[in-house]
């Protein structure tokens, strides 16, 4: 049983990880101009950083 813990825990943070990293590059390729750009590059910013956490604390539980 424990195995199939550690197989969702990494699965958990792979997609994270892919969620995370996305997010940032997608927020770099915003086109955007004005407060709307910059509104959108700032969620974009927070989802990734989110994301990455999340990589971290599920990488740090399976350790």
């Amino acid at each position: 049983m424990n195995d199939w813990l550690n197989a969702v825990g990494f699965g958990i943070g792979l997609v994270a990880f892919a969620l995370g990293l996305s997010s940032i590059i997608m927020g770099f390729m915003s086109g955007k101009k004005g407060g709307e750009g910059m509104q959108e590059k700032i969620e974009y910013g927070f989802f990734g950083v989110s994301g990455l956490i999340v990589c971290v604390l599920m990488g740090y539980a399976l350790a």
